[in-house]
């Protein structure tokens, strides 16, 4: 029925001090490192570097982690820990303040923003929905900002992916299943929260009621959790609708440049890249949503709730987005790290 900030370094055996005598020297340029490495390796220099590191992401072609900093004692010390250094512009300080001026003045219905770290700015997207005097006040307030802000416009419509039909009926609406999971021994699933919200009891696509909503947040976060009242439930994992299933055996932290999929009961199974993290989005109707992951993968309407993951870890729960996958647009994700934590459950 299911579908699918990190260790310290010192779990790889690296540190920031110069090696012992005796020990052969390190080679020169980046360490070559999987994705979940190169995680590990960001949030312990994330702590190491403190303000001399303003984010980071993975180079997928070169296997690298980039890292980027405000001066050459951080870049340096990025070098030593194995990763790729960028010395940039803006603190974050710059960028967080970027942020919270978007918030402030510029909260339009229709739009969304993320730090992209590859740009160095905080990216502020407008769907079609924003109307022009909408678009030149965003243009005023991203122009104030600098370079530590831009501003792009998006063919699609931002709205959470919940539709009409089959898959996990509930409410006459219809989601996807995210990841199995247990609590005391008890099996449950995550979902997004504007699909459970709403909605007490969950069925089949015969309509066998299998599970009730036991939490559920939205606006503000995008998580829910249901109880499984049928015997239904097994290990988590993926379906791939071609006869076979990803296990998910954990939970990461997503990273800027991690190669994910989604799957969902509409669009089935797709794949693309994380973009940015702590996205923001404007849905309407007050329903703002923070904390996200921003990907370049496609979904439409009836995959809100689906698992993102990498391998075999479960990365995030669909969210919504713009655009469909005919044409190609965004989505977002909530990690599922963070509703693991708050419903007290673990990947089952």
């Amino acid at each position: 029925m299911a579908g699918a900030a990190v260790a310290a370094l010192a779990a790889a055996g690296a540190t920031f001090q110069s090696a012992n005598a005796g020990e052969a020297p390190k080679a020169a340029g980046p360490e070559t490192l999987s994705v979940t490495a190169a995680g590990k390796l960001a949030s312990t220099l994330a702590e190491e570097l403190g303000a001399g590191a303003v984010g980071a992401y993975y180079d997928a072609k070169t296997r690298s982690l980039v890292v980027n900093v405000l001066h050459e004692d951080a870049a340096r010390a990025a070098e030593a820990a194995g990763a790729r250094a960028r010395v940039v512009q803006n603190s974050r300080t710059e960028l967080g303040s970027a942020r919270a001026a978007l918030r402030r003045d510029a909260a339009v219905p229709g739009t969304s923003w993320v730090t992209d770290p590859t740009a160095d700015k905080v990216v502020v997207t407008a769907d079609r929905t924003v109307s022009k005097a909408e678009w030149d006040r965003l243009a005023e307030v991203v122009g104030e900002l600098g370079s530590a802000a831009g501003l792009k416009r998006t063919a699609g419509e931002f709205e959470p992916f919940i539709a009409g039909g089959d898959a996990i009926p509930g409410g006459g609406g219809r989601c996807s299943p995210g990841f199995n999971v247990v609590e005391g021994g008890e099996p449950y699933f995550l979902a997004a929260g504007h699909c459970t919200e709403p909605v007490s009891t969950w069925s089949d696509a015969s309509g066998s009621v299998i599970g009730r909503t036991e939490a559920s947040r939205f606006p503000g976060d995008d998580y829910g959790l249901v109880a499984y009242t049928a015997d239904v439930a097994r290990p988590s994992e993926v379906n791939l609708y071609d006869g076979s299933a990803q296990p998910i055996t954990g939970a990461a932290e997503a990273t800027a440049g991690m190669r994910v999929t989604r799957g969902g009961s509409t669009t089935r199974v797709h794949s693309g890249t994380v973009t940015g993290l702590d996205a923001v989005v404007n849905y309407g109707d007050g329903d703002i949503v923070g904390g996200l992951i921003q990907t370049d993968v496609c979904a439409e309407p009836g995959d809100s709730g689906g698992p993102l993951f990498s391998g075999s870890e479960a990365i995030g729960l669909t969210s919504g987005g713009s655009g469909d996958c005919a044409s190609g647009g965004e989505t977002l994700f909530r990690p599922v790290t963070e509703a693991l934590s708050a419903t007290g459950t673990r990947i089952g």
